[in-house]
């Protein structure tokens, strides 16, 4: 673990070495509703559907058959909507209590310091966002025992092509650098698309969390797997060098044994 002399705290993405976008350009227009919350037929909301209730919660009766799929736009910077806009929940940042704790085997880890409702954000995975080589280079100089929070997103876009985002909260980041993978999770990633084309990595929970509770995601962006032999080539990465594979200490039933490994950070071109 780095020291907090090494750390800059930022509550969201900054643009790092390689950043084929900076995350702080506003890239999207903005609606001209002129009501303190977007309704259904706003036109951030209209783009891919609604995501949120009321509350702010993910509308979780289409969660399984949508979220997966369906891109996520908020209101942004330039929409004429107010700030209790209902389509504005990660841009805001935290806002629940969490607590960083020391946590046996793992080093850090969050907690919950008050209950959290099933669909709430929780916080982004915030960091710098890299380019390629840049994420591989970072990745290849680490040590063995050096803590690895590159996390790689990638989406599947309708042209066929994938779309890869790198982040890396290790010299600059938030407070979801310090939770922990499990196998069976409580937060589910999605991302989310506010003023840029670079994707908000947001936290959201997946079932009640109850006050004292560990936070933990899947590193792999998988969310409720059927741990079997197939599942867990993709959660290894089907490594040729074992010596990568750090282990899983997360306690679960489904524990896999290994944490999440990307080997295409490895390859040399």
């Amino acid at each position: 673990m780095f020291s907090s002399l090494q750390f800059q705290y930022t509550p969201t993405n900054v643009a790092g070495p390689g950043a084929p976008t900076d995350p702080s350009e506003i890239m999207y227009e903005g609606c001209d509703c002129q009501t303190p919350s977007c309704s259904t037929d706003c036109p951030c909301i209209l783009r891919y559907g609604p995501t949120y209730d009321k509350t702010g919660c993910l509308l979780t009766e289409e969660l399984e058959k949508t979220f997966r799929s369906k891109p996520i736009l908020e209101c942004n910077t330039s929409c004429q909507c107010g700030e209790p806009c209902s389509n504005r929940v990660a841009q805001k940042g935290v806002s629940l209590k969490l607590e960083v704790f020391r946590a046996p085997h793992k080093g850090w880890g969050v907690r919950a310091a008050e209950r959290i409702p099933l669909g709430r954000f929780v916080c982004e995975y915030a960091g710098e966002v890299l380019g390629l080589e840049e994420a591989k280079k970072r990745t290849q100089n680490m040590k063995k025992e050096d803590m690895n929070y590159i996390l790689t997103l990638r989406e599947h876009v309708a042209s066929g092509n994938i779309i890869e985002t790198h982040i890396d909260p290790t010299y600059i980041g938030n407070v979801g650098r310090y939770i922990n993978h499990s196998c069976s999770p409580n937060l589910l990633m999605l991302p989310v698309r506010v003023d840029s084309e670079v994707p908000k990595l947001a936290l959201f929970a997946g079932k009640d969390i109850e006050v004292g509770e560990e936070l933990s995601f899947d590193y792999s962006g998988e969310y409720g797997n059927v741990v079997n032999q197939g599942n867990l080539q993709k959660v290894t990465g089907q490594s040729k060098d074992s010596s990568k594979l750090k282990p899983c200490f997360c306690g679960s039933e489904m524990c896999t044994g290994f944490l999440p490994f990307d080997p295409s950070l490895y390859q040399v071109h």
